[in-house]
């Protein structure tokens, strides 16, 4: 029996309803924007906030800047790839199990291990201390930032030696450290920044660690999400979208029951159970897409949304993805702001009048719904610097 066709087209329909970028399928809330695509790349403060924009009906920065400090329906949890991402809380307690769990008790056993080869006496006890401390601080002091912590609490000041007789020696404070382990435990979580929704300066308060999943059951549920998201996928794209370990993979596919469909190129894929019919498309949609959105990192191969030939102006030599310009479910140039303020945009290829079009008014859209507000990429990508200059 042979396995059902889904093709290229059809894989970029799926983009604008799946990932609440056509305009009929936009999201109402935070949270279901970020459901759409299951997490929301969170390194950079400003994709968080340009990825929910494009998703959403409408509103501007104060709505999502609600969702993450006043609803806190939408959480910043370091987790797939070691990398920060925001989910909705609904959404947390399953990457927290799935993910970041195991990230955290790598970082505990880094730090111990600094902390021993510095040879100052410093320990587990030392360190569950200077934890405590910090905890208390932020309950006296309410929201902090590094800095504030660093002066209420005096072990977090202590300074520890890298790599000591080597030609890396350094010595580093160990407040960075040790507020990152507190986040990665889940034990505190970033509140408001300094400055504007574009600035990473974050202050922490003091929150509960979120309810036991089996890790077995979060794994299944985060690859159904993301099966439905991004489907159709391979397990080496759920492998690299999650930094899982190929077996952990391979288990949560096979608790989740994927269907399988042939693409155009003869190859095989995986789809949700059942989503194997064609994708009607939606109506024509077009969207400024900032650095790191998931819709240009959810998959190792993204040769069905990107002409390979363009792939070295939009992303870094590490391999993140720019901020980008889609139409129809494909990536058809670049964007960048200037100094001034104004979007400037550059099309690659030749998509036609009507992307044009769309693209110029969704440039102003986004030129007026960022207001005064200045955004850097922190990866520069070669077309974004070239825009920029």
């Amino acid at each position: 029996m042979s396995l059902p066709l889904v093709t290229t087209v059809e894989r970029r329909h799926r983009l604008g309803r799946r990932h609440r970028l056509a305009p009929s399928a936009r999201a109402a809330t935070v949270p279901e924007a970020a459901d759409s695509v299951v997490a929301l790349h969170a390194t950079d403060a400003a994709t968080v906030f340009l990825s929910a924009r494009a998703r959403l009906t409408g509103g501007g920065p104060d709505v999502i800047e609600r969702a993450l400090y006043e609803d806190v329906s939408l959480v910043r949890l370091l987790s797939m790839r070691n990398t920060l991402f925001a989910v909705s809380a609904e959404l947390a307690p399953h990457v927290d199990a799935s993910t970041a769990r195991a990230i955290a008790a790598k970082e505990r056993r880094t730090l111990l291990r600094r902390l021993d080869e510095d040879g100052q006496g410093l320990d587990a006890a030392w360190l569950a201390g200077a934890e405590a401390a910090a905890l208390d601080a932020l309950d006296a002091g309410g929201p902090s930032t590094g800095s504030q912590l660093s002066a209420a609490v005096p072990a977090l000041r202590q300074k520890i030696t890298i790599g000591r007789g080597k030609k890396y020696e350094t010595e580093q404070g160990v407040a960075t450290r040790v507020i990152r382990l507190l986040a990665a435990d889940g034990r505190i979580r970033r509140d408001r920044p300094r400055g504007s929704w574009t600035s990473s300066q974050y202050r922490w308060v003091h929150t509960e660690p979120w309810p036991s999943v089996p890790a077995a059951e979060a794994r299944t549920e985060i690859a159904r999400r993301w099966l439905r998201a991004y489907g159709p996928a391979t397990e080496a794209d759920l492998k690299w979208w999650t930094g899982w370990t190929l077996t952990d993979v391979r288990k949560a596919l096979a608790a989740v029951g994927p269907d399988q469909v042939r693409l155009e190129d003869g190859s095989t894929a995986l789809v949700s159970p059942g989503d194997t019919g064609p994708e009607p498309a939606p109506e024509p949609w077009a969207a400024l897409l900032p650095g790191l959105d998931p819709t240009g990192m959810g998959w190792a191969d993204r040769g069905f949304h990107l002409d390979p030939a363009h792939r070295s102006a939009l992303f870094d030599y590490a391999g993140n993805i720019g901020p980008t310009a889609w139409w129809n479910g494909e990536i058809v140039g670049g964007w960048a702001q200037r100094s001034d303020g104004e979007i400037v945009w550059q099309l690659l290829g030749s998509p036609g009048r009507a992307a044009e079009q769309a693209i110029t008014a969704e440039a102003a859209r986004l030129a007026a719904w960022v207001g005064e507000a200045r955004i850097t990429p922190r990866f520069r990508t070669p077309l974004e610097r070239e825009l920029v200059a």
